[in-house]
């Protein structure tokens, strides 16, 4: 799986367990709603800076989102 992939799908993951619509995490981080979209998709890859202002909002570490992507990547080189 590539990295842009493993990112949007932890994002959206987090996003909807937390029940936050892509227009209420956009409107939170102050990103614009199509930015999370295209995030999720794996059309765009964030930069530090983002991966932590959105796992503020989504109520988890940063360590943690990109723990769950590193586990994502690996397992599918593993495989």
């Amino acid at each position: 799986m590539k990295l842009e992939q493993a990112i949007g799908l932890v994002i959206r993951k987090h996003r909807t367990v937390e029940k936050i619509s892509q227009f209420k995490l956009a409107e939170q981080t102050g990103f614009d709603r199509s930015f999370i979209s295209l995030l999720e998709r794996g059309r765009r890859v964030p930069t530090v800076k983002t991966i932590f202002i959105i796992a503020k909002h989504l109520q988890i570490p940063p360590a943690q989102l990109i723990e769950e992507v590193h586990q994502l990547v690996e397992s599918d080189i593993m495989e």
